[in-house]
């Protein structure tokens, strides 16, 4: 066997190429590269390996009022006080093939409810993401910035054990979406919650009497939770307060 071509074999399996693309990019047959792509799945125990990271996002101001190591060194400089605290965007874009990127998108609700929302993967030239970017983090004040894949992993996987943990689970799309963070079977770093408990900020797609019936039975009335529900249509009666 070849030990170059296994290299380059490798290298374009973790970009996320099929052996079909792989043998057409060598200018080799697919019988011929067959028994490349079987040994690279044995040196990986099986597993694809995982496309190449090409970079990941977040924006500025996403660790307000939760708690991290001190040595982590990922918090960010941005002011306490913006309307957006609580609620988290991640981007986690791949490689994928020669000359594309696959791209995952990410709404995180890190108070209380864990991944609300996800968009991909889509598949989108380095032209498209950058253009993307703007749009994506349009509605933070301070922008975004480029983030530690360790970073990105502790929030996501971490606010999702996070909610479950108050009985809820991530949106449905999460599950075709998680693989571009990469496995995960650790504890996060973070601490979610606003100041170290449950804050429910109510949206205008959600059932508010299950969100909050469902905290009361997980933590207990307030002030075991804080909550806030702009929304006057939503109110409804909770220990003598009205949400």
């Amino acid at each position: 066997m070849d030990i170059s071509i296994l290299e380059k074999v490798r290298e374009l399996r973790g970009q996320g190429n099929s052996p079909k693309q792989i043998a057409r990019a060598l200018g080799m047959t697919p019988a011929a590269v067959a028994p490349y792509v079987r040994a690279v799945a044995e040196r990986t125990g099986g597993r694809a390996a995982e496309p190449e990271l090409a970079g990941c996002w977040i924006n500025a101001g996403w660790s307000e009022g939760l708690g991290l190591p001190d040595s982590s060194g990922w918090a960010d400089d941005v002011p306490d006080g913006q309307e957006t605290a609580g609620t988290v965007s991640v981007l986690v874009a791949r490689k994928h093939g020669w000359d594309k990127l696959s791209v995952c998108a990410y709404l995180v609700d890190v108070y209380c409810l864990g991944v609300k929302h996800v968009l991909g993967p889509d598949v989108m030239s380095e032209m498209e993401l950058h253009r993307f970017l703007p749009r994506y983090f349009r509605i933070y004040a301070h922008g975004w910035r480029d983030a530690p894949l360790a970073l990105v992993r502790n929030l996501v996987f971490g606010a999702v054990d996070y909610a479950r943990d108050l009985g809820f689970e991530p949106t449905a799309g999460f599950a075709g979406a998680a693989g571009h963070l990469g496995a995960w079977d650790d504890k996060s770093a973070i601490a979610f919650g606003k100041d170290g408990k449950p804050f429910y900020l109510a949206g205008p797609d959600d059932d508010v009497r299950h969100v909050v019936k469902t905290l009361e039975r997980r933590v207990g009335p307030p002030p075991n939770f804080d909550f806030f529900a702009p929304m006057p249509e939503t109110q409804i009666s909770l220990g003598g307060h009205r949400l």
